[in-house]
């Protein structure tokens, strides 16, 4: 994966970042640096532990993600949901990963917050941006918690 020029963050500014996470009801806030329209999407994501991403795929689109803070481990599933691969990204192992399109994935934040950067070529359009697992809870849906809990389970290994 090429290294990536990731913009600088004050302190404050992550910290400030981090407090609109915790009081968001997705328990998670980006910081999105790209215009609209623009052919490379730049973002940073500001991430607590209990933050839940309903597994998807990108269909035409490598994601590539760079971790600036924390831990996490990137879940990678088959099509019907079973989980096939896990990666941690800590600032004492690998710092980035790179995501192929159509690949099944989510995040399991294991550290109290995570914050990524990330890159992605092509244009943002929210109906075709990201595709959602069918064989996942919907992030609104009051079910995601034993998901999520099971999911936390499947990454017991990396929790020191």
């Amino acid at each position: 994966m090429k290294e990536e020029n990731i913009p600088e963050l004050s302190k404050e500014n992550i910290e400030a970042f981090l407090l609109r996470a915790a009081n968001s009801p997705r328990r998670r806030h980006p910081k999105i640096l790209h215009d609209t329209g623009a052919e490379l999407n730049k973002v940073f994501n500001f991430m607590m532990q209990d933050t839940y991403m309903q597994p998807h795929l990108h269909e035409d689109k490598v994601e590539n993600i760079y971790l600036i803070r924390g831990s996490l481990v990137v879940l990678f599933f088959d099509d019907k949901g079973k989980i096939e691969k896990t990666s941690l990204l800590s600032k004492h192992r690998k710092e980035s990963i790179e995501i192929p399109a159509l690949n099944w994935h989510t995040y399991i934040m294991l550290s109290k917050n995570v914050v990524t950067y990330e890159t992605m070529l092509g244009k943002y359009d929210p109906k075709t941006w990201k595709q959602p697992a069918e064989w996942a809870p919907s992030e609104n849906l009051s079910e995601y918690k034993a998901y999520l809990s099971f999911l936390r389970e499947a990454c017991t290994k990396y929790l020191i």
